[in-house]
């Protein structure tokens, strides 16, 4: 039987080969290998370890990864401080490319850029750059697909893949923040200022690549990127260890739990790991990650059409989150997005606002989920999937 590190590694969750559930992984599941190495993810001796087999000074390192989280750039044209004959070799060796962007879709005024990326080994992932008044948000994936199978979920019907490594995950950030410096965002210059793990993917799935990638995105320059840990969400469908794991980090992320539903039988149905871990265990994880971080929770929660969003489903809901205390959770029902040719698709506007109403007459707070991207295969998977029918899926 695989041990828990090996299972962290191949994006099986615990449990996940036996019981009740087990994740859907596709057909090419963790056979594609592993992606180069990147300084993403090395440590400080595995990048001196690499200066030093290069017969260069261990500090070159150091001088890398400011050129790659200070000024974004993994060009050796850029190294104007490392000697020019080293410059190609230290890039091919520290920043080998991890990434490359295969369509480019733009909605909202240029203000939303939805990017599909293929990785080493022809695998395709999606970000979502997104800019408002008051900040840039980079919606980023973690996992080639998921394995989770929430029906509705246009991620959920490619399968698991493979987990991206640090590098991958991060390599979304530094591309996305050089966007926004150079003005290549309606709106000109500007600066990514939110990072959300709410892409392709279960990040509770990918833990320790993730919580890599979450260190370097908020430790500031030449470690990292620079934005704020409290600008960074990480959401799950519902895995509890993980969950009460990321309650013991110490960072104060944003924790966002995708319930979609108020009851088990429900939810059973629209996120099958609920028959892992069910709403009871998923909301009293959620509730101590908020007495550790002192964060509200996000609940996320996707409205679909005669389904999830009665009046009944959300005082259901307002009574459960409720039975916890008061202002620890902020609740965003989310218009659906739906996947073309299921039977799963958006509420009316009418129950859309009766539902937000009823949780506001309850004291719960919620937002309605601007739906940037509608009109550009805006759910996540959708671009992927388009896609590669068109040219022949990998």
């Amino acid at each position: 039987m695989a041990t828990l590190e090996e299972k962290e590694d191949s994006g099986i969750t615990p449990g996940g080969d036996s019981g009740a559930f087990r994740d859907v992984l596709s057909t090419e599941h963790a056979r594609r290998g592993k992606p180069p190495v990147h300084l993403a993810d090395l440590d400080g001796e595995g990048r001196k370890e690499v200066c030093s087999r290069l017969g260069v000074p261990s500090f070159r390192a150091k001088q890398l990864a400011n050129h790659y989280f200070a000024h974004l750039s993994t060009d050796p044209a850029d190294f104007t401080d490392l000697p020019a004959g080293q410059r190609e070799t230290l890039a091919q060796a520290f920043f080998p490319p991890l990434i490359t962007e295969v369509t480019r879709q733009e909605a909202d005024r240029g203000t939303t850029i939805k990017t599909l990326w293929e990785l080493f080994d022809g695998s395709r992932i999606e970000s979502v750059l997104m800019r408002y008044p008051n900040r840039a948000t980079l919606c980023i994936s973690s996992q080639v697909g998921c394995g989770m199978g929430c029906p509705f979920c246009a991620t959920g019907h490619l399968g698991l893949t493979r987990n991206m490594s640090a590098g991958e995950i991060l390599e979304q950030v530094r591309v996305a923040a050089a966007m926004m410096r150079d003005g290549q965002v309606a709106g000109g210059q500007g600066r990514l200022s939110n990072v959300v793990f709410m892409g392709m993917g279960e990040p509770m799935g990918n833990y320790r690549a993730v919580m890599s990638a979450v260190r370097q995105i908020s430790a500031l320059p030449p470690r990292g990127f620079g934005i704020s840990a409290r600008n960074i969400t990480v959401s799950t469908v519902g895995v509890v260890p993980g969950i009460r794991k990321l309650a013991k980090e110490g960072i104060p992320v944003r924790l966002a739990v995708s319930l979609h539903a108020p009851t088990d039988g429900l939810r059973d149905e629209l996120v099958p790991m609920n028959r892992r871990f069910n709403t009871t265990q998923v909301l009293d994880a959620a509730h101590d990650y908020y007495l550790a971080s002192g964060r509200r929770v996000s609940i996320e929660y996707a409205l679909m059409r005669g389904i999830n969003d009665q009046a009944e489903h959300a005082r259901t809901l307002a009574r459960r989150l409720n039975h916890y205390g008061d202002d620890w959770v902020h609740v965003n029902p989310i218009p659906l997005n739906p996947i073309e040719g299921s039977r799963w698709t958006a509420s009316k506007p009418e129950d859309e606002e009766r539902f937000l109403q009823i949780l506001h007459s309850n004291g719960i707070a919620a937002t309605m989920r601007d739906t940037r991207g509608s009109d550009i295969d805006g759910a996540c998977g959708q671009l992927a999937a388009r896609v590669g029918n068109r040219s022949g899926s990998r």
